[in-house]
């Protein structure tokens, strides 16, 4: 698509795609022979953490349990209870670990960056 001999901007372009997905859409088209479709899945099922593991991956970062529950955006009381096997953590807190279990280097350069000096 040009206008007046110059390449449309992207505005137009992307437009111009929205215009011809709909028409397909209304036509019943199929989508898939007619569009670039990619369906993309991760593997990124959360591990299980025990208590010991827990305190593992703390120590990786070398924190106390009171600025690790401020990295993770949780409680010092939860992080208490996760290491001593009270309650477990949630699939988002497993994530975020597994993450840290990876790279433990990068998390511990993240989290002494973050650190305030007053």
């Amino acid at each position: 698509m040009k206008e007046n001999g110059k390449k449309a901007s992207v505005g137009a372009r992307i437009i111009e795609g929205l215009e011809e997905f709909v028409s397909a859409l209304e036509k019943k088209e199929p989508i898939g022979a007619k569009f670039n479709c990619r369906v993309v899945e991760l593997d990124l099922h959360p591990s299980a953490y025990s208590p010991q593991l827990v305190r593992a991956i703390r120590k990786s970062l070398e924190t106390s349990q009171a600025l690790f529950a401020r990295f993770l955006g949780v409680s010092i009381k939860t992080v208490r209870a996760w290491e001593q096997g009270i309650n477990t953590p949630s699939d988002v807190a497993c994530r975020f670990m597994d993450e840290i279990r990876l790279n433990p280097n990068y998390w511990r350069r993240r989290l002494k960056n973050a650190v305030v000096r007053k």
